[in-house]
């Protein structure tokens, strides 16, 4: 009759995997919680990634998925790239510092007053006139880096953004992408052409009835060249051959394998492979990322303040609210992964404090224990926790600050952790 009549009981405890990670953070962990970073699970998605970029293709490391600079150091190094997307103007200045040889090109369109700010704290040997690429995607804009240009004597490399079928903004019309064209023509002295930049994550993620991806990626390609194409007719010299065709992320870069267009694909959030990134073209990915967050208080049943009935109605009918957690801070952007089964209550709702989950007997959770969640997506959940936890083989190896955070983390105990971190990426079968 279960199942027909009552819920399922769908708990389940941590399997081998969460339970060694359970173990180690009990033991050498933050009794709080933490965001845990598996290099083992990374090194195998950045060997898919690896297989992709063949001859003519270069990988650029998506800064925001994963905004850490330790990180991204190991992630370059790993890749053997040294090319970066920066979104977000501070981090971009402590890029540039810490990755003096990197090749920078903004994601997104940045108010020519950021821009400015990037300028007046530039420090170190990082040259903006050969390594930076500015995102424009309008005349106007490029006026504004024009004049700033001008005022104070610099030469700022431009990529144009162009809309390939997202419309998301950038150049649609080919009279627009012209009169951009011109005007770095005309200002030799202050603009250069640095390449030309096509997003299209709408091509993984459309219904099906829109076609398929590799159908919808054609169609990206073809606009892409189009315009690739009217600019070469009508500003040959600009064109040479050392330009930056990107395009790409972490949802496509697949389909990037047998194309000839483009030179430059942005990969990120793949490495890590957030909830949100479940999807076919992803399906031999790992996620390598997880929320950890300490039980603070485990309860027999469930009861709902003023309304206790209702609270044991609900446990004698679903064996899934039969034990009560309160969990160590919550309301994460985040789903339940370990132990299986974990789920909220309609009439506690969400807490950033205590955040009450309901489970089966079958949890098997205890004070002190951690549950796991996976992050929906990467770039604003790993800003919230301070120092990443960073597992190899399951062990704590070293704790790794986040951008804009002074937070570098507890030293790992000597018994538990390694003295480097080697950057081998697993052979992927």
């Amino acid at each position: 009759m279960a199942g027909l009549f009552w819920p399922k009981d769908t708990g389940a405890p941590h399997d081998p995997y969460f339970a060694a990670i359970n173990a180690e953070l009990r033991k050498h962990g933050p009794a709080h919680p933490c965001l845990v970073i598996d290099l083992d699970r990374l090194d195998h998605n950045l060997a898919m990634v690896r297989q992709v970029m063949g001859p003519g293709r270069s990988l650029r490391i998506v800064a925001k998925s994963l905004p850490s600079l330790p990180l991204l150091d190991y992630v370059m190094k790993a890749a053997g790239s040294h090319r970066l997307m920066a979104f977000h103007q501070p981090f971009l200045s402590e890029e540039a510092k810490r990755f003096p040889q990197a090749d920078i090109l903004l994601g997104k369109p940045m108010p020519v007053r950021a821009a400015a700010a990037f300028y007046d704290q530039l420090r170190g040997s990082f040259d903006p006139a050969r390594q930076l690429q500015w995102l424009i995607d309008t005349p106007q804009r490029l006026a504004q880096y024009l004049a700033l240009a001008q005022g104070r004597g610099l030469r700022l490399r431009i990529n144009i953004e162009l809309d390939v079928g997202l419309h998301r903004g950038g150049v649609a019309q080919e009279q627009v992408l012209l009169s951009m064209l011109g005007m770095i023509e005309r200002n030799p002295a202050q603009l250069t052409l640095g390449g030309f930049m096509g997003y299209e994550p709408h091509v993984a993620k459309l219904p099906r009835i829109f076609g398929t991806p590799a159908q919808l990626h054609g169609k990206v390609m073809q606009r892409y060249q189009a315009l690739k194409d009217v600019a070469a007719g009508a500003y040959p010299r600009l064109l040479d051959s050392g330009l930056t065709l990107n395009a790409g992320g972490s949802m496509s870069y697949r389909l990037y394998e047998k194309q000839s267009l483009i030179n430059d694909v942005s990969v990120g959030s793949a490495l890590v492979k957030p909830a949100d990134f479940d999807l076919g073209l992803l399906a031999g990915h790992q996620p390598a990322m997880f929320i950890a967050t300490p039980v603070l208080k485990k309860l027999d049943g469930t009861t709902i303040p003023g309304t206790d009935w209702v609270g044991k109605l609900g446990a004698w009918w679903n064996p899934n609210r039969r034990r009560t957690y309160f969990l160590y801070g919550g309301h994460w952007l985040a789903r339940y992964e370990s132990p299986r089964g974990l789920l909220e209550h309609p009439m506690m709702g969400y807490s950033t404090n205590q955040q009450f989950v309901n489970g089966s007997a079958a949890t098997a959770l205890a004070p002190d224990d951690y549950v796991f969640l996976r992050p929906t997506q990467s770039e604003a959940v790993m800003l919230q926790f301070g120092a990443l936890v960073i597992l190899r083989q399951g062990r704590i190896v070293d704790y790794w600050p986040v951008l804009g955070s002074s937070d570098q983390g507890p030293r790992p105990d000597s018994d538990s952790s390694s003295k480097t971190i080697n950057v081998e990426i697993a052979s992927h079968a």
